[in-house]
């Protein structure tokens, strides 16, 4: 934790704020959203594919307007749309824990998505312009603050709940509300993206710039299957241990989640440190995605019928699996801003999230699939040596772009513009 402070203490002001903003956005979210669904069900009494419907809807419109969030935050300047977000946020938690009828609930989902959508993209693109050269070291302590969150949330919401669901929506939303005024009061105000004339950057035109980027979006699609990767910690890897222990899995996969948290928050500042020494971003980049590839390898060789064997091939995967996302996070948000050439960063923060959004959706209904298939012929490990296998073909794939010159700042001809960065 000392190390944290230190590193915390020597970015600016700025660059504080939107680390703590992140511990608190995750803190606020987690405490409420994992007990969403026994709500809606349990409290309620709704169909359960209508609890999906809700959910679903808050999910599709974050991933569906990643874009328009970046595109605001590079149009207006990144401060309003972080605050907007965190007010929407407050009204939607306030809802779910006070309306009944599904109308109310859809649009109380969807706006609390909004929200997401509003503020990552422009939080990702303050803190790459306060951080300055610096910005890998800034998004590792960013990941340490945003696993921290994670890790806390679920067990205050859980403490809360005793009391009252509607307790947990009303604390969720009060930390929305104070963040609103923190942004508001601590954060400063940066000019948004200008063309050569000096005017603003037309949404048309910035979505041009973003689409014409080739590097950027091969570099989108090479990383996909990593958010494919490691969101199997919420699809394989609870079946996985419901098929290896019944009842007893959903204990291993709370653990599971608390070790995943643990390794990020606990390790992220030194393997990074220790990264940096070593390689250069395309390395630690291809090394990440392989780890998370090999962290299926355990579940593949371990006999899918002895319960302490499975448990152990999860801990292990899940360690690869955190490790491995918490190499590749900050070099991988470096990585964005560099392609970028420091323009309309807020733009392709937001389509790399709606790309990675999208393949997370294409990629677990895929690995739905390969995991009946395999349990239907007993072959388990089928679908842990698919996983593996695209671990692998995303390491490659960024290997050669990074072979190929691919992960190089693009060049800025025929842009119309001098500096689409967002500047003080």
């Amino acid at each position: 934790m000392r190390s944290l402070w230190r590193t915390t203490r020597s970015f600016p002001p700025a660059a504080r704020v939107l680390m703590v903003n992140q511990f608190a956005i995750n803190l606020a979210f987690y405490m409420l959203m994992p007990y969403l669904a026994a709500h809606l069900t349990g409290d309620l009494g709704l169909a359960a594919w209508t609890a999906g419907l809700i959910l679903g809807v808050r999910n599709l419109s974050q991933q569906g307007m990643f874009l328009v969030g970046g595109t605001l935050a590079d149009r207006f300047g990144p401060k309003g749309p972080i605050m907007a977000g965190c007010l929407l946020r407050t009204a939607g938690f306030a809802l779910l824990g006070w309306v009944d009828s599904v109308p109310a609930l859809v649009a109380a989902s969807a706006a609390t998505g909004l929200a997401g959508a509003l503020f990552n993209p422009a939080v990702r693109a303050h803190l790459a312009a306060e951080a300055g050269e610096r910005r890998v070291e800034a998004f590792a302590a960013f990941n340490v603050y945003y696993q921290a969150g994670m890790l806390l949330g679920p067990l205050v919401g859980l403490a809360l709940l005793a009391a009252d669901f509607r307790l947990v929506c009303a604390v969720a939303a009060g930390v929305f509300a104070a963040l609103t005024v923190l942004q508001g009061v601590a954060l400063p105000a940066r000019r948004p993206a200008t063309g050569a004339e000096g005017d603003a950057v037309g949404v048309l035109a910035s979505w041009r710039v973003v689409a014409s980027n080739r590097p950027f979006l091969l570099f989108s699609a090479a990383m996909t299957g990593s958010y494919v990767l490691a969101f199997q910690i919420y699809l394989a890897l609870p079946l996985a241990a419901e098929h290896a222990l019944g009842g007893a899995g959903t204990r291993v996969t709370s653990g599971l989640f608390v070790v995943s948290a643990a390794v990020a928050v606990l390790g992220q500042l030194r393997l990074t440190d220790w990264a940096k020494r070593r390689w250069d971003s395309t390395r630690a980049l291809v090394r990440g995605l392989a780890w998370l590839g090999l962290a299926f390898v355990p579940l593949a060789l371990a006999p899918a019928d002895r319960g302490h064997a499975v448990v152990a091939a999860l801990v292990v995967a899940v360690v690869l699996l955190a490790a491995g996302s918490a190499l590749i996070y900050p070099f991988e948000m470096d990585t964005i801003v560099s392609l970028s050439g420091n323009r309309l960063v807020a733009t392709h923060y937001g389509l790399y999230h709606t790309v990675s959004g999208l393949g997370i959706t294409a990629g677990n209904l895929a690995t739905g699939a390969l995991w009946d298939v395999a349990e239907r012929h007993d072959a388990l490990w089928l679908a842990w040596l698919g996983l593996a296998a695209t671990g692998a073909a995303c390491a490659g794939a960024v290997h050669a772009l990074g072979r190929t010159g691919g992960l190089g700042a693009p060049r800025r001809e025929g842009t119309g513009a001098k500096d689409l960065s967002v500047s003080t």
